[in-house]
């Protein structure tokens, strides 16, 4: 495996491991969103333990309105937050 397959890997197995704990396995509910955002991202993404903040993102990856983010949903938040890292990347 490449190491690019290696890390596309590690995405989807670090949202397996937050989504199996509520609902269905392969959907995130809100408290496992916050649990995923606080946990793994908590240095990228501004606020995390603010609720405001996560129901903010919850909402606008929910994009079908189940109350649930799916692995495709999900998707949207990194790459945004992947963008980002890029700029600031340059940045330095």
């Amino acid at each position: 495996m490449t190491k690019l397959e290696d890390h596309l890997e590690g995405i989807i197995n670090v949202f397996h491991q937050y989504s199996v704990r509520v609902g269905h396995f392969d959907t995130l509910v809100k408290s496992e969103m916050k649990r995923l955002i606080t946990k793994e991202l908590a240095n990228t993404i501004k606020n995390t333990k603010d609720q405001a903040t996560i129901d903010k993102i919850f909402q606008s990856l929910d994009t079908d309105r189940d109350g649930q983010v799916t692995f495709n949903e999900f998707i949207a938040l990194l790459a945004s937050v992947l963008a980002t890292a890029h700029e600031n990347i340059h940045k330095e």
